[in-house]
């Protein structure tokens, strides 16, 4: 399922089980069910007010492990270019046509890449930011991907995680962490499908998903925190 370089980063003692490994599942996953996993990323709208915090009218916006698109799509309007950074190739192809019959879905250029691996140059982006898919661990963030981010950036741009956790990890690195108020719920497409997602994804879950029907269905019920927060890092000069 894997490239070399993939291995190297997502299985790197050669094997692992995904039934115990929750990371390596989710790697899977966008590889093996792509379309699945967009039909749960696109119901989990962020709270608006998290995109508003983010920098606009620059000139470039750098997002790193973009999947299909529950950030990239309101990236768009707020810089001149941006490049989206994902790894999984069925994730960027689905990405790419979202962005085909986007508004102004041309200012995005897809690219192939890994947080520890970025393929941009230094100080070439104001914002360089990452949703729900940063984490401290090797291989999908850790050390080695945050020097990474704050390599991209330019001084005085931001580097900003977005859905964050390990919070803690974060603020002894420099970010300052701000969450937003309000209620928050997937949206679903529909009841049948807010049953059949929380079956997969959230099995737990499913039964109060089934007696609540209906298709918006809380973060609290799901047993995950709302996408509400982020922790930024203003870069020095």
């Amino acid at each position: 399922m894997f490239t070399p370089e993939e291995a190297r980063r997502f299985v790197p003692e050669g094997a692992g089980d995904p039934q115990s490994d929750i990371t390596l599942a989710w790697e899977l996953l966008y590889r093996l069910e792509p379309e699945l996993y967009d039909r749960l990323a696109s119901a989990e709208h962020l709270h608006p007010g998290v995109v508003d915090r983010l920098p606009r009218g620059v000139d470039r916006i750098v997002e790193v492990g973009a999947g299909t698109g529950r950030l990239t799509l309101a990236l768009i309007g707020r810089a001149a270019d941006v490049v989206a950074v994902e790894p999984a190739l069925p994730l960027r192809r689905i990405l790419a046509r979202k962005l085909a019959s986007a508004d102004r879905g041309d200012r995005v250029r897809v690219m192939h890449g890994f947080f520890d691996q970025l393929p941009l140059p230094d100080d070439s982006s104001d914002l360089v930011v990452a949703c729900s898919a940063f984490t401290p661990a090797a291989g999908h963030g850790g050390e080695a991907g945050l020097s990474e981010m704050e390599r991209v950036c330019r001084p005085g741009g931001c580097v900003a995680i977005v859905w964050p956790n390990h919070t803690d990890w974060l603020a002894a690195r420099g970010y300052q962490y701000v969450s937003l108020p309000g209620a928050m719920s997937v949206e679903f497409g529909s009841y049948p499908e807010a049953v059949e997602l929380a079956g997969i994804f959230y099995p737990e879950a499913a039964g109060e998903v089934r007696r609540l029907g209906r298709r918006a269905v809380p973060f609290d019920v799901l047993g995950i925190n709302p996408p509400r927060d982020l922790a930024v890092k203003v870069l020095g000069r």
